[in-house]
């Protein structure tokens, strides 16, 4: 996937504002009231019963993810990934991503945030503090590394999903891995539609999620499936710390920020 797109992705998660046309029966001269957002309650319910359950202290799970997106060519790609992630609230998470595109880690421990590419044998490191959140939407543009699962770890994800929503609403039920799911669907301001499945449950556990991004060329898309959720986990402090090989080459994080020839591409 090139620099380009992987930037325009994560612009588009960041919540690029979509222009809306005012009414034409409202006059020039009266500015057009705020447009409420059309969030159903059993939407509504559902997220909240999700991040209930996220809000645990501890949790890991595994991801299987998909990217959907225009190469120079036009011709539609894909790429897999499997995700193993570990997360201790309000300030660690661990990350480590193996795909088509080559492997990647993502520690960070409340006082740094560090990217080991095992391929190369090369690192970047870089101070952070804060949520894990903010600290992953700062990784993305300074360490070259891209997660757009943040959201489901950010403090409160209901508000994330919520928040930006023009209408949210349940499309049905479906069984997902033999477990019955709602399934979700929500049309953001920021030109990005999301489809989730959650436990028809009180813990509305997610199960499966997709994100199209309708602003960009060829509306490429993200698709992920998750397992194994564990709400009880319980990570040593050394997991979320990042101990370098003793042969791993440093990156300063001007080069890491920086293209390589084939993000250029």
């Amino acid at each position: 996937m090139t620099k380009i797109l992987r930037h325009s992705l994560r612009a588009a998660a960041l919540g690029a504002v979509l222009a809306i046309a005012g009414l034409s029966t409202v006059r020039a001269d009266e500015p057009a009231p705020p447009l409420k957002p059309a969030i159903s309650d059993d939407a509504a319910s559902a997220i909240s019963q999700m991040a209930g359950t996220l809000s645990a202290r501890d949790l890991s799970v595994t991801v299987r993810t998909i990217r959907v997106y225009l190469d120079e060519s036009g011709q539609s790609l894909h790429i897999f990934h499997t995700l193993h992630i570990v997360a201790r609230r309000p300030d660690q998470i661990a990350v480590e991503f193996n795909g088509d595109d080559g492997k990647q880690q993502l520690f960070y421990d409340g006082k740094a945030a560090a990217v080991f590419l095992p391929d190369s044998n090369q690192y970047t490191v870089m101070p952070a503090s804060g949520s894990i959140s903010s600290v992953v939407a700062e990784a993305a543009d300074k360490l070259n590394v891209d997660f757009p699962l943040a959201a489901l770890f950010a403090e409160s994800p209901d508000k994330v999903l919520l928040g930006d929503a023009m209408a949210a609403r349940q499309v049905g039920t479906a069984t997902v891995d033999g477990v019955e799911c709602r399934h979700l669907f929500f049309s953001q301001k920021s030109g990005i539609d999301i489809e989730l499945w959650v436990e028809k449950n009180d813990a509305a556990t997610p199960h499966r999620l997709t994100v199209t991004y309708r602003l960009l060329p060829g509306q490429p898309s993200f698709i992920a499936e998750f397992m194994d959720w564990n709400t009880k986990a319980n990570p040593s402090d050394s997991e979320f710390v990042f101990q370098p090989p003793s042969d791993a080459k440093k990156i300063e994080l001007n080069q890491a920020a920086a293209p390589t020839t084939e993000d250029a591409k």
